[in-house]
């Protein structure tokens, strides 16, 4: 389904090149200020624009719609819709029969048996994050003094990120990436054990964003290599700072007040500029598919605000699970 969270829900709404996209919050408590330019720095870090990302430039400009009066929340549901003002439909009329390798174009096609709107990707594309930038600007106003930071910290394999994208562009190519999530100041506490735990709520949330495939926590899959005296982390004091972070913040599924650290890869964007040998699902027939359209080289580039506002709507939601965030303000 397209909705998450117990207390704090979002719902995301809109396809890539429909009339708009956007997002509905419910759960927020009321007397949170906030207006439209709450949004511009978070926006800003998603836009595209930088080598390496999509030519395709949209105002995303946030109109609210609903949820604000005299500049707080008022405790009803949020609407927060963007205009899609910058589409070129035609480039997708070839994939009707032909779907993208790597895209959600066939499954789509599959599950909802052709309705689907496949120009773009939909309701599939990255496109749709901006809900999640909006639902955790809001979020992040709520869980303070929690501060998240995200930062893209690997590309194609390489530190050195610009030379990287550069590289792939040269190839006429994409490359993935690896994000780096700290969230700090968390309470301890936070998260249930089993399956709402931190690590099965953030990973549920992560994994909702398009083009993620893989997240650790701490020492990650690094730890299957260490021994317990290696990845154990020492308590050096009575608050439960520990030594060592391997646990990455979480212990037993419950937040343990050190900062919680977790990794997330990108794919490299399926949407390439080469000839891909791929089937004609009309005719049955293997064909070279040559993809239009304006694509991201690197869509990890744009991501670390992302992984950082989705981040928050977990730790908003689980904060108001604890009753830890004022029902007013």
């Amino acid at each position: 389904m397209n909705n998450f969270g117990r207390l704090f829900k979002i719902s995301i709404y809109g396809e890539s090149h429909g009339p708009g996209i956007g997002v509905l919050i419910d759960g927020c408590p009321a007397g949170l200020p906030l207006d439209e330019t709450d949004f511009e720095t978070d926006l800003a870090r998603r836009k595209s624009g930088a080598p390496g990302t999509t030519p395709r430039l949209e105002q995303d400009k946030p109109l609210i719609k609903s949820g604000i009066f005299n500049g707080k929340t008022t405790g009803a549901p949020i609407l927060i819709t963007f205009g899609n003002t910058n589409i070129k439909s035609r480039d997708y009329e070839s994939i009707k029969d032909i779907p993208r390798p790597g895209h959600a174009d066939f499954t789509a096609a599959q599950k909802f048996g052709g309705y689907n709107d496949y120009r773009g990707g939909g309701h599939f594309s990255g496109r749709v994050t901006l809900g999640l930038v909006a639902a955790g600007a809001i979020a992040k106003k709520l869980i303070r003094p929690i501060a998240i930071t995200a930062s893209l910290i690997e590309a194609g394999g390489d530190t050195d990120i610009q030379r990287a994208v550069a590289k792939a562009v040269e190839t006429n190519d994409s490359i993935g990436g690896i994000i780096r999530c700290e969230i700090l100041n968390a309470p301890t506490g936070l998260g249930e054990p089993f399956f709402d735990s931190m690590e099965s709520m953030l990973s549920h949330m992560m994994f909702s964003i398009p083009a993620v495939k893989a997240i650790e926590f701490g020492a990650g899959f690094q730890a299957a290599k260490m021994t317990g005296s290696q990845h154990n982390d020492p308590f050096i004091d009575s608050s439960g700072k520990t030594q060592t972070n391997h646990a990455g913040g979480i212990n037993g599924g419950i937040s343990n007040g050190n900062p919680i650290l977790f990794r997330v890869a990108v794919k490299p964007t399926s949407s390439i500029p080469q000839a891909q040998h791929t089937m004609d699902m009309k005719t049955g027939k293997m064909v070279d598919l040559v993809i239009e359209g304006r694509h991201d080289t690197c869509i990890a580039l744009r991501m670390p605000v992302i992984v950082e506002n989705a981040a928050a709507v977990v730790l908003a939601d689980m904060m108001l699970w604890e009753n830890k965030i004022a029902r007013r303000l």
